[in-house]
């Protein structure tokens, strides 16, 4: 390969494209002004090019420059995400728990830290006539001990055994003929401009559906997806009402979800 270092802007618009790929992927941040100097072309050049690179999926463009791709990180099982950050999940949980009051309708979707807050709703003997819609089996399985206090409604569709979750075909049905008080929405990833994003796309329809069917919207993650971006986009930051985390968070990406009029509560 060519010797960028050398570079004197009079080579073919793929090459440069190239060297230009393995400079930006080499470093976390590239600004159009040090790639227009680096290659010797102007800056609206740059900026076609890296226009051209991120519609190949290769870079992000972001103000003033461009970052390398992160590559989607794989889906792990819910056995084996069990056992990450169990006690921040578990005061997330209990913080989740505590908002709701008898006679609620609520949306649980599927993931471990909906399923903490489930183990802290269980637990509160005070709560009767809740009705509880889920599309995770180990929920529904979860809430039997609080049956008759909770009614529990299994939303149906095709089993996803990764997350033991109820999908499309057919998953979505029900959502569209009830209007609950409040959905705890789980999440890979929460970023100001981002959004809020999962791993996988085949529940992302059905979470985008719970959001419609709630009042209330509460995304509830732990501090290590705060500021991450994940492959599937379900909603905005604005079309949340609530983000419930612990304190390792990120403070400046909590800062910055504030100025996005989010609330943000701090689990402990």
């Amino acid at each position: 390969m060519m010797d960028v270092t050398k570079y004197d802007g009079d080579v073919p618009a793929e090459m440069r494209r190239e060297h230009m790929l393995a400079f930006v992927r080499a470093r976390d941040f590239v600004r159009v002004s040090d790639l227009s100097t680096k290659f010797h072309v102007s800056e609206v050049t740059v900026r076609g090019d890296l226009d051209v690179l991120a519609e190949r999926g290769h870079i992000r463009r972001i103000r003033g420059g461009a970052m390398p791709q992160t590559l989607p990180h794989p889906e792990r099982p819910f056995e084996e995400m069990q056992s990450a950050h169990v006690p921040e999940k578990a005061l997330v949980g209990r913080m989740a728990a505590s908002l709701i009051s008898s006679g609620e309708t609520i949306i649980l979707d599927v993931g471990t830290t909906t399923t903490a807050i489930v183990r802290a709703l269980v637990m509160r003997e005070d709560l009767h006539d809740v009705v509880v819609f889920t599309n995770a089996l180990n929920i529904a399985l979860e809430l039997e001990p609080a049956i008759p206090r909770f009614t529990v409604v299994v939303i149906g569709g095709t089993l996803r055994p990764m997350q033991h979750s109820l999908v499309d075909p057919l998953g979505g049905l029900m959502l569209e003929h009830i209007y609950a008080h409040t959905v705890f929405l789980g999440c890979n990833g929460i970023d100001p401009k981002g959004g809020i994003t999962n791993i996988n796309l085949p529940e992302a329809e059905i979470k985008r559906r719970m959001l419609r069917a709630a009042r209330r919207r509460i995304v509830v993650a732990d501090g290590s997806k705060v500021g991450e971006v994940e492959l599937a986009f379900l909603c905005s930051v604005d079309e949340i009402d609530l983000l419930i985390t612990d304190s390792s968070a990120d403070p400046t990406v909590l800062s910055a979800l504030r100025e996005y009029d989010l609330e943000v509560m701090i689990a402990k």
